[in-house]
């Protein structure tokens, strides 16, 4: 960061904070760099980032993960920065996370007359944006925020009138990283616009909070973010700010295949919104690489009511195909249901040939994914297979000499803490797994192919690695049958959430909504090819 510094040295600096004060003062003390810095400035001035790119490299993909440092490329950012073109009149433009400031640096280029605010929490961060805001040209009309995007007041960044744009990307931190200050304060803030929550929220749905609690009327904005939101629970609270406070305008999917990021193993969605104007349609569009995303026009259109009501958005890019005649949601025929959570396999998962405890608690189970992939069409023994220890709620149920020894276990899960885990004080008596009955057709539900539907009529029990089919009515052995064959030849990725590079997980209901033959064309061999 010396390079930093020496772009910074000449300046008068009178808002930096102590940390970042710290930090130029040991850059000003490094070895001379003034040629290096004339060689940084002119690629800057070019619109690179090689200081970006220095911090990128100083911090390693796991230290930046905490912090939600993840650095977007030029072509992402060179497309939101095109849409934001598309209003000249922008007064101020805010990067709610700006990072080395790639976001602000493009729109101060593209937009002559608007101010920037930059929001940055990391000092060296921060010194890398002054210095690049400084090569750039652009310091005189910027202010560098040093605190949280949650805790800004627009109203005390002063600025020429006229419409505020939004742009970045906002900080990705899952929930358990989150304070538990910050969760009370997505919770108060959205209760305060009447909008659902879920404390499984990352970092990045705050920022869309905080970006509808400080817009107006014609005020516009663009971010890229995880596409999690589009079909995940904790997504409701982003789906209802686009739909009822932000007005959302186009949403463009890079496909999930893609590693945009580089480094970082994440979707990414660019969503585009203009307050105060509520379409009739918002453009959906789907590119197969960034290359592709443009000036990031429209797209398909769906209308707003569609988005109102639908839980999930990614199935809203493609119109749904019409089933065959006589086809039916696999939901009307089975009851579709994720394997038991044993809470630590590493306790409850043993193998067959376990001499230490009895036979009685040992259950044969698909335990692996790859279990069902490697079993074609049907698990043909119980061979191979590792077991559950299923323990009956009432020990007494045991035989005198089985419950010493069943005892003698618990004695050393309870030295192991296991009894305190999260599942298992959760579960009506922490020793029992509670397994459900052998499924008929065992399913896998996250892999980066089409989901398998493997028969079971060896019996075999299965924890949360898949999901179990039950027929809500009686089904033949053959019936049964087609029905798995049916499903493994017709199944595809579609109607599952995929998440990067291609990762694909279908939840029991998103797999009860898969299209299947009804009972009767089933029995009679009547199966569309």
């Amino acid at each position: 960061m010396a390079v930093a510094g020496c772009i910074l040295r000449s300046c008068s600096l009178t808002d930096v904070s102590r940390p970042e004060r710290w930090l130029l003062d040991r850059a000003a003390g490094a070895a001379d760099c003034e040629a290096l810095a004339d060689e940084f400035r002119g690629r800057i001035a070019a619109g690179n980032d090689p200081l970006g790119d220095a911090f990128l490299a100083l911090r390693s993909p796991a230290v930046r993960r905490s912090s939600g440092a993840v650095y977007s490329p030029g072509p992402i950012v060179e497309s939101m920065v095109a849409w934001l073109k598309r209003e000249p009149a922008v007064a101020r433009v805010v990067d709610p996370g700006a990072g080395s400031g790639r976001f602000a640096l493009a729109a101060g280029r593209a937009l002559t007359g608007a101010r920037l605010v930059c929001v940055e929490t990391d000092p060296l961060a921060r010194l890398v944006l002054r210095a690049n805001l400084i090569a750039a040209g652009l310091a005189d009309r910027s202010t560098v925020v040093a605190g949280d995007y949650r805790l800004v007041r627009l109203d005390e960044q002063v600025g020429p009138s006229g419409p505020t744009a939004f742009i970045g990307n906002p900080p990705y931190v899952r929930h358990h990283l989150i304070d538990g200050r910050w969760k009370q304060w997505l919770a108060a803030e959205a209760g305060r616009l009447g909008l659902p929550v879920s404390g499984l929220a990352g970092l990045h749905v705050h920022f869309f909070l905080q970006t509808a609690l400080l817009a107006s009327s014609g005020d516009l904005g663009t971010f890229v973010t995880s596409a999690e939101w589009l079909d995940v629970n904790y997504g409701k609270l982003v789906r209802a700010l686009l739909v009822r406070h932000l007005g959302v305008e186009s949403l463009h999917l890079v496909d999930p295949s893609v590693l945009p990021f580089g480094d970082v193993a994440t979707t990414a969605v660019i969503t585009c919104f203009r307050v105060g104007r509520a379409r009739r349609t918002v453009g959906f569009r789907k590119v197969a690489t960034i290359g592709e995303l443009g000036a990031l026009e429209r797209g398909l259109g769906v209308r707003r009511d569609r988005l109102q009501s639908a839980s999930r958005w990614t199935p809203l890019l493609a119109p749904p195909k019409r089933p065959p005649a006589g086809y039916v949601e696999l939901g009307e025929l089975c009851r579709v249901h994720r394997g038991t959570v044993t809470g630590a396999n590493a306790t409850w998962i043993t193998g067959r040939d376990d001499a230490s405890l009895p036979a009685t608690v040992l259950f044969p189970a698909v335990t692996r994914a790859r279990e069902l992939f490697d079993a074609g069409d049907r698990l043909k023994s119980l061979d191979g297979l590792r077991c559950v220890i299923d323990l009956p709620e009432n020990l007494d149920d045991l035989d005198p000499s089985e419950r010493r020894v069943v005892e003698r276990f618990l004695r050393a899960a309870r030295a192991g803490n296991v009894h305190e885990g999260y599942i298992a004080r959760h579960r009506k008596c922490w020793w029992s797994v509670g397994l459900r009955p052998p499924a008929p057709i065992i399913a896998t539900y996250m892999a980066r192919r089409p989901p398998a539907f493997v028969r079971n009529p060896v019996g075999a029990h299965h924890i949360n690695v898949a999901h179990g089919l039950y027929p809500r009515q009686p089904m033949s052995s053959t019936v049964l049958d087609r029905l798995a064959t049916t499903l493994s030849a017709s199944a595809t990725t579609t109607g599952g959430r995929i998440y990067a590079g291609g990762l694909t997980k279908f939840e029991p209901g998103e797999m009860a909504r898969l299209a299947v033959p009804s009972v009767e064309l089933l029995a009679a061999n009547e199966v569309a090819a």
